[in-house]
């Protein structure tokens, strides 16, 4: 049984009398112990999904349609909840860190205390048992001397080293669900490779499943099992990493894989995805890809393929793929 089911979301912001789709019907589930990566350029909708999902989405944005279920003991949608009901669920069973530690992190308060924060609000100990607790999890995440560290201010800390704080303060109530919105940005390669780890390492000890959204598709071999990848709100393949990555069947998905360095013969120009991502705004009327895709014939700048189920588990919205059509290698490509 699914731990979380997300079925048909739809998150519109309205600006100047237009609904702009910033997520557009997506449905995925979560399983106990399992992490999920959600992979895409920025503009795609992984962030707004998120906060979909937290119910954190403010004005001029509206959560228009959907469900959010989650099996907390009873199931529950979440989008149903009053705001009191969900703040009980916030940071206690479902938590997320945010992209931005500098954004998030309180300047003006000490780092301790703001690990105590969730500990306090969700009653997890008294006063001596949460401050203990709080340098524990400083230990956890790998801060040295805790005891000494734990009245510093965030900016007397380095990037790394705010993320790790911002992780001790996600898992302090032990989670069932993570939500890591690219928990890795603005970080260097080292200190990436280390905040994988330790995610992984706390989801091993703790049980916890996790959403992860990047648009770092190394990251995604190293933590994901199963993949969504976005694409102006809409998924356009869903499969088991596995599968994605060794036979991705969607243009766009085979675009993304060929940005990855080491992909084609060694000296070779790395590829790029030509274009850009459109503004909700200016989405194209049929294909959401079909604006930048090589292979887009008629039918997909006219009319929005669905998401078919191509094989089992392997989902994939594209008319050419769906209707068999093999996609020629196209000259600036090296995956097909």
């Amino acid at each position: 049984m699914a731990l979380l089911e997300v079925k048909n979301i739809k998150t519109y912001f309205y600006l100047d009398g237009e609904a702009l789709p910033a997520v557009d019907d997506v449905s995925f589930s979560l399983e106990e112990d399992q992490t999920i990566a959600m992979i895409g350029e920025s503009g795609s909708g992984k962030s707004v999904l998120v906060l979909s999902i937290m119910k954190l989405i403010d004005q001029p944005g509206k959560i228009i349609h959907g469900e959010v279920l989650y099996e907390g003991g009873v199931k529950t949608d979440l989008l149903t909840l009053k705001e009191r009901a969900m703040q009980k669920i916030r940071g206690n069973e479902i938590a997320m860190i945010y992209q931005d530690p500098m954004s998030t992190l309180n300047p003006l308060i000490p780092v301790g205390k703001q690990i105590e924060e969730a500990l306090i609000i969700h009653k997890k100990g008294k006063k001596k048992e949460v401050k203990e607790k709080a340098m524990s999890l400083m230990k956890d995440v790998g801060i040295p001397d805790a005891e000494k560290r734990y009245k510093d201010l965030p900016g007397m800390f380095s990037g790394g080293m705010r993320q790790r704080i911002m992780i001790a303060m996600a898992i302090a109530c032990n989670p069932k669900i993570l939500i890591a919105d690219e928990p890795t940005t603005a970080l260097d390669v080292t200190i990436q490779a280390e905040i994988l780890e330790l995610l992984k390492k706390l989801q091993e000890e703790h049980k916890m499943s996790i959403i992860l959204n990047t648009h770092d598709l190394g990251v995604v071999k190293d933590m994901a099992h199963e993949v969504c990848v976005m694409y102006c709100g809409k998924i356009m393949e869903k499969a088991s990493k596995d599968t994605l990555f060794q036979n991705p069947l969607n243009p766009y998905t085979k675009g993304l894989i060929e940005c990855m360095p080491g992909q084609g013969a060694p000296k070779e120009k790395l590829h790029a995805i030509e274009g850009y991502v459109p503004h909700p705004s200016d989405f194209p009327k049929g294909c959401r890809f079909s604006t930048r895709c090589p292979y887009a014939v008629e039918k997909c700048h006219k009319t929005l393929p669905d998401l078919v189920e191509i094989e089992p588990n392997h989902f994939v919205r594209c008319f050419l793929v769906e209707e068999g059509i093999p996609l020629i290698k196209h000259p600036s490509t090296n995956i097909l």
